[in-house]
């Protein structure tokens, strides 16, 4: 194939989607790739086969049997257009909606193969996956695809990971479930005796608060921290239990620290005189030796739904990870200016908390396997699991659109409808 068949091609996109036409035509070429010889061959980017490249059609039959019988269906990278292809045979499927994950890889392809049938298909949405803010299902993710993602598609293909690996991280919690209503029974006299997360709500209204994470780079902010504690009206802190080691060491006490983890033992949460939020699946040595107030709260985990009912505590949101709580505290309790500190979701200087040696909360920099934008738009190093935990928080962001969130710094990832605050990150 030629240039010509690009122009072609260009010319149907043109005619039926003229301004992502104009978007394409903006697009500098791939810098490099090179075809992967073998029965069919494909694509080698960056040291990525496209394709499978003995029997491509097999392959795409397979990723489309993972796919329901549905009127409408999502498709994430073009490949090879096998997929787009080996769809539209279905007679059910009214909408194929087909995003492009690489635009210079994309223009390749089509300067290569021939994909006029299925571009031409009334009933193929293409669009960037750029220009996307959430995903769409059902979908199927092309492998490739997803490791050769563009920059501005880096937030489409986080959530695609994320969606994909939800599974495995469930049956992977599912693993702990015995231990872990043991832990619920452990707690039940303490549950019973300890106050209620809702006696805090609406009690903050028209604050700012500080929520801390234990990112590597709350260290940057531990002096301003420091500096804060001794004004008489200053933001309400909110810490995670992992940031506490290093606040304590700086004197610095929050306002309320919030645990959520069964395996938070008193060296990662040293007993302290300020209030801590809680949930049931904490240690109950580690709630013991708290010398502050505590007060319990429940998540919406099935695991807590038969002794939530009879023991009725306020929710708090979580979707992994402690900073969820912790953010939704301040803004049940009316915070309507929330700044996030050392909540980095990635490995910025290649650490991966501050106060903690590399691995000792069981982060490694060998989990490093995933990049993200951080807020120079460079790439840094993070792990899925920090990854799910950003996406979640930025579902929450989204759905509390009256509440103004900040990021404290731009080194970690960035985090989609947060701003950067000034003072902070000067």
């Amino acid at each position: 194939m030629s240039d010509a068949c690009l122009t072609q091609h260009l010319a149907i996109i043109a005619s039926r989607w003229p301004v992502l036409a104009t978007i394409l035509s903006q697009t500098p070429p791939l810098s490099s790739a090179s075809i992967m010889e073998g029965h069919c061959g494909t694509l080698l980017v960056d040291g990525i086969q496209l394709t499978s490249r003995h029997d491509r059609i097999s392959e795409a039959q397979q990723q489309a049997n993972s796919l329901p019988v549905k009127p409408h269906l999502n498709v994430y990278g073009t490949g090879l257009g096998c997929l787009p292809r080996i769809l539209l045979q279905r007679p059910t499927l009214t909408q194929l909606n087909v995003f492009i994950m690489n635009r210079a890889l994309f223009l390749l392809t089509l300067t290569l193969l021939e994909n006029e049938d299925w571009l031409q298909d009334p009933r193929v949405c293409l669009a960037l996956a750029a220009d996307e803010d959430e995903i769409r299902l059902p979908f199927f993710a092309l492998p490739a695809e997803l490791r050769l993602a563009e920059d501005a598609a880096s937030g489409i293909r986080d959530r695609l990971i994320r969606e994909i690996s939800l599974p495995h991280t469930n049956r992977r919690y599912e693993q702990h479930l015995p231990a872990l209503r043991q832990r619920l029974a452990d707690n039940r006299r303490l549950l019973k005796r300890d106050g209620d997360v809702a006696s805090l709500f609406a009690s903050a209204t028209g604050r700012q608060a500080l929520v801390i994470g234990a990112g590597p780079t709350l260290k940057s902010h531990l002096p301003r921290l420091q500096a804060l504690q001794c004004q008489p009206e200053r933001p309400l802190l909110i810490a995670v239990d992992t940031a506490c080691r290093a606040l304590f060491a700086h004197g610095i006490q929050p306002d309320w620290v919030v645990s959520i983890d069964h395996l938070i033992d008193e060296e990662k949460l040293p007993p302290a005189d300020c209030g801590l939020v809680y949930f049931p699946l904490v240690p109950t040595k580690t709630l013991m030796a708290w010398r502050g107030k505590r007060l319990a709260a429940w998540s919406s985990s099935p695991l807590y739904q038969p002794l939530r009912k009879a023991l009725p505590k306020a929710l708090l949101y979580s979707g992994g990870s402690v900073i969820h709580p912790a953010v939704d505290l301040a803004v049940q309790m009316g915070c309507r200016d929330v700044i996030l500190l050392g909540a980095d979701f990635a490995f910025p200087g290649g650490e991966t908390h501050t106060g903690w040696a590399v691995g000792a909360l069981n982060t490694t920099l060998e989990q490093a396997k995933h990049w993200v934008l951080n807020g120079h738009d460079q790439r840094i190093r993070t792990n899925i699991s920090f990854t799910g935990y950003r996406i979640q928080l930025e579902r929450y962001i989204a759905a509390h659109p009256e509440v103004c969130f900040w990021n404290g710094s731009r080194e970690g990832a960035r985090i989609a409808d947060c701003r950067y605050h000034p003072e902070f990150t000067s």
